[in-house]
């Protein structure tokens, strides 16, 4: 039979509600009793009830996080760290998967709210405006994006597509490709920023494709019309995509590195294993999930509460003070990037111009063009 509270409080000589603060509210209890509560719970492997717990404090320990495609080799190291971080914090943490999709992000965000004490949102695909309207209802940080006045913890894409840029144009290629990501990604809009300022100052031209579905096989589509631009190095929004264009590439007889050079961004496990070795930009994805952890619940303490009826109240005011944290990213060289070598597939000019490919008479904007899509609206 499983050892009860009443247990506890009988072996070191306590009441009930002094066991039961120990597990809710620690620091309200004496650290010598706390301890000898804790080890009497221990040696009779007792477990507190976190649903009655919960009736009592207010808090759940639970948390939700929501990410964009949990097939995507991206995520899985940020959901181990952020995982262990909450178990090291006796919380528990409940992965709700998207498929990229904006809508069933806000379903999963009211389904979640009265469950957990609060949201890590990763890679969110909805716009600013609803993402803040939901943060009034649940306590959010929110990975991979900025929003205006959440707590976020963002990976720098766009110190790293720069980095990736002047790698590239430091081999002598001139006539760069970049593969942009999914539709209306804040992400693929900061790369794409940060690779145009990047080659404009190298003096090379950048081609943006896209926006394509950030998979494997989003890259090996647009291998032909890589081709076609004439770009001798390619820089893809993350290490799938750049995957794919390689064997893309492949198919078309078309060498990589020898006669087009191209640099990833994620540095998945994959992409020490595919040959050639990916060049890539390294981002901090468990750093990330242990960051944005820890963020939440030290948010959920100062700007809301769950009252006994749980309902929560969150508010404004101190919504609005929690920081926001830049991680660094790092360049990978390996075997997909090398010298530019006079050939076949280069067009010419040198201009320091940007273009975007045509998509086509039934193709809606690029979101990435920041003239046809409004900022607020866009998504990471």
């Amino acid at each position: 039979m499983p050892a009860t509270i009443r247990d506890v409080a009988r072996a070191s000589g306590v009441h009930i509600s002094t066991v039961s603060r120990t597990f809710s509210a620690p620091h309200l209890v004496n650290s010598e009793t706390r301890l000898r509560v804790l080890a009497c719970a221990e040696n009779l492997g007792y477990r507190p009830n976190r649903a009655a717990r919960a009736l009592i404090t207010g808090r759940t320990h639970n948390i939700g996080l929501i990410v964009a495609d949990i097939a995507n080799p991206f995520f899985p190291p940020l959901i181990k760290a952020a995982e262990s971080q909450a178990r090291h914090r006796d919380y528990h943490i409940f992965v709700a998967d998207t498929n990229e999709d904006p809508a069933a992000e806000e379903d999963l965000v009211h389904a979640l709210a009265k469950q957990v004490d609060g949201i890590l949102l990763c890679s969110p695909r909805m716009s600013n405006s609803l993402i803040e309207q939901l943060s009034r209802e649940v306590p959010l940080v929110v990975i991979n994006r900025q929003v205006t006045g959440l707590p976020a913890v963002v990976m720098d894409v766009g110190q790293g597509a720069r980095l990736a840029v002047e790698h590239l144009t430091g081999l002598g290629h001139r006539e760069l490709a970049l593969l942009g990501g999914p539709r209306g990604s804040w992400t693929s809009r900061e790369i794409r920023r940060a690779a145009t300022a990047a080659a404009r100052s190298a003096d090379a031209a950048l081609t943006v494709l896209g926006p394509n579905p950030p998979t494997e096989g989003g890259g090996t589509a647009m291998a032909e019309q890589v081709r076609r631009a004439g770009a001798t190095a390619v820089l893809a929004y993350n290490d799938l995509m750049a995957i794919g264009l390689i064997e893309g590439l492949d198919t078309l007889g078309i060498r990589v590195p020898q006669e087009v050079s191209v640099v990833g961004i994620d540095d998945i496990a994959l992409s020490r294993l595919v040959r050639p070795k990916l060049t890539t930009v390294a981002t901090p994805t468990a750093a990330a999930g242990r960051t944005a952890v820890d963020m939440l619940l030290q948010h959920d303490s100062a700007a809301a509460h769950r009252n006994r009826g749980g309902n929560r109240t969150v508010a404004a005011d101190d919504r609005r003070t929690t920081a926001q944290v830049m991680l660094q990213t790092e360049l990978v060289i390996r075997d997909s990037t090398g010298p530019h070598r006079p050939a076949t597939l280069g067009r010419n000019g040198s201009a320091a111009t940007t273009t975007t490919a045509d998509p086509g008479p039934h193709s809606p904007a690029d979101p990435g063009n920041t003239a046809a899509v409004n900022p607020e609206a866009v998504a990471s």
